[in-house]
């Protein structure tokens, strides 16, 4: 019986997770859980899967739910507040695996703690890895930990490599990484009405049911450039080893081109509880609860190069991992408060890589050595991105 700590529980990473895990209640247990603010459904997780810890980290929804357990069956349950709770959680001694589903650099510490505590993470955060990637695999290194990607693209990537690979080794016969992308919800839109997309639209993925943020981001292909810097640390690979593949369907979740001619592609429907599943299970596998891929249903898949010019968001993230050093942290704070300025109608659609590039000019090249020159800069990238809108609506 594994114990494993959920970051990011009422996501839709963290609802999938509890359902795999409710699948295989002989194998995991539930030791934590943690939201920010969505106490509701938080609480009937805690009914369902009865955790030893859940933390609230906003400190005034968490004094609401303490209230609310007071009066209920699962009173027992402890229960934390505060950013510093997550990282608590997820070094608990009867916690094996963490699941690291907190979007955006909110996730970045706690995933950093698991990660020198020697868990097992699943690592569905990918700003964790664009901001701190060599402090984050010295650390999975140096403690022993397994790191497991959780990205469909990545866990696609990571099921291709050779037998007995581990995330941050060179994989000397793989000769490159095809990163497979839907394209987004305005793959054939004309260019010209991009400006007046609303944030509803850009909501509503063709494919895959995910948050607001990272739908956004899928839809300006962002998503995709902080998984190709995101790829670049975990296999060890440089960006013109990277390539980006639109294909529609969704059917091909990544593959992986090696130095025979010999490409290998990972398929399935496109439904989280499979990489989810994989990594659980890793190095067997279990019952996901997802259909079977019908191939017949598929009929034809289509593939084509993005254009950059269309999403000039994947553009910068090419450039910010060439920069290197504190470049990809300023890319993912930069998109962060724009993608949130988007959706609070505050700034238009084609404004989101105009932020990101101004703000990226604004910063000259400066190594990433510590966590706190990544969180420095982090924090500047986000005021500088705020001039930057304000200067827009002036």
């Amino acid at each position: 019986m594994k114990g494993i700590c959920i970051l990011g529980a009422t996501g839709s990473i963290g609802v999938s997770t509890l359902d795999v895990v409710a699948r295989h209640s002989h194998l995991y247990k539930v030791i934590a859980l943690t939201a920010n603010t969505n106490i509701d459904a938080l609480y009937e997780q805690c009914l369902e899967h009865h955790p030893e810890f859940v933390v609230v980290v906003d400190k005034s929804k968490a004094l609401v739910f303490e209230e609310k357990i007071k009066k209920s069956s699962i009173a027992d349950i402890k229960v934390l507040s505060g950013a510093k709770a997550l990282e608590q959680v997820a070094t608990l001694d009867n916690v094996d695996s963490v699941m690291a589903a907190i979007v955006g650099a909110a996730g970045l510490l706690p995933s950093l703690a698991a990660a020198k505590a020697g868990k097992t993470i699943l690592l569905a955060n990918k700003e964790a890895l664009v901001m701190s990637g060599s402090i984050f695999m010295q650390a999975v290194s140096d403690s022993g930990a397994q790191l497991l990607p959780i990205d469909s693209e990545h866990n696609a990537i990571f099921q291709c490599m050779p037998a007995g690979y581990k995330t941050g080794m060179q994989a000397k016969e793989a000769r490159r990484i095809l990163l497979t992308a839907s394209g987004g919800p305005f793959r054939e839109t004309p260019v010209e009405q991009l400006v007046n997309v609303t944030p509803d639209q850009a909501v509503a993925h063709p494919n895959w049911d995910m948050g607001r943020k990272i739908s956004v981001d899928s839809a300006t292909m962002m998503n995709k450039g902080l998984e190709m810097i995101e790829a670049c640390i975990l296999f060890n690979m440089t960006p013109d080893q990277i390539q980006v593949v639109i294909h529609p369907q969704s059917v091909i979740h990544s593959m992986v081109d090696y130095v025979d001619g010999t490409v290998l592609a990972q398929m399935g429907n496109p439904d989280m509880r499979i990489p989810i599943a994989y990594s659980m299970a890793w190095p067997k596998r279990f019952d996901s609860g997802v259909e079977p891929l019908n191939i017949f249903d598929v009929g034809r898949m289509d593939f084509q190069e993005p254009d950059l010019e269309r999403f000039p968001c994947l553009r910068l993230a090419y450039e910010a991992i060439a920069a290197g050093g504190i470049m990809p942290t300023i890319l993912n704070a930069a998109n962060e408060i724009a993608v949130e300025a988007f959706l609070n109608e505050t700034v238009r659609f084609t404004d989101i890589p105009v932020i990101i590039e101004g703000c990226m000019k604004q910063f000259g090249l400066k190594s990433a050595d510590t966590l706190e020159i990544i969180l420095e800069a982090d924090q500047q990238a986000r005021q500088v991105s705020l001039n930057i809108i304000a200067e827009l609506n002036h």
